[in-house]
């Protein structure tokens, strides 16, 4: 059974691209330089809709620069899962994903990115790699927000066992 691919169609030639990298509508409150989306549905919920079920595969075939987009979104929610715990509150658990998401981080084409691989990013053209940044913080903001929505949907006491329980799962076999 193959995994799940990125279901948003991308034109190389007329859609915003830094390197092999789409930079996808969002449909976010966070300043940045994501365009709005025009459906309810964008790549963050496509990240979060498929998290569950593309956490079982160690190998992902990219079909298109969307599939980059939902890559790093599925490596992201690992990350954040691993950050919290069973008895963890909503309010704590915002603090901490806060601090996650605004965290330094290693954007694809730099050293100590863990997937440079599967990126091309010009790393000689800096505004390309500012604007790259500024997208993946903004994206990063945003699936944190939405994925805690998602997991305190029941109480706002303690996480759903359900999504905490792919916390030890690892996307192809690579953390962020």
């Amino acid at each position: 059974m193959p995994a799940y691919h990125s279901t948003f169609p991308v034109d190389p030639q007329n859609d915003r691209m830094v390197g092999n990298i789409a930079l996808l509508p969002l449909n976010t409150k966070f300043r940045g330089p994501a365009y709005p989306a025009n459906s309810d549905y964008d790549i963050i919920d496509e990240c979060l809709d498929l998290f569950r079920a593309n956490s079982f595969f160690k190998n992902f075939e990219i079909k298109s620069p969307a599939d980059r987009v939902l890559i790093y979104g599925i490596l992201f929610i690992n990350d954040c899962l691993a950050h919290l715990k069973i008895t963890t509150t909503y309010n704590e658990a915002l603090k901490a994903l806060t601090n996650v998401a605004l965290d330094n981080f290693t954007i694809p084409g730099t050293p100590g990115f863990p997937m440079n691989t599967v990126y091309s990013v010009p790393v000689t053209d800096h505004n390309a790699m500012e604007l790259l940044r500024t997208y993946i913080q903004q994206f990063r903001q945003e699936l944190a927000i939405r994925l805690l929505e998602r997991l305190y949907r029941d109480s706002k006491e303690s996480p759903s066992k359900f999504w905490l329980a792919f916390t030890r799962r690892r996307f192809m076999n690579k953390s962020l």
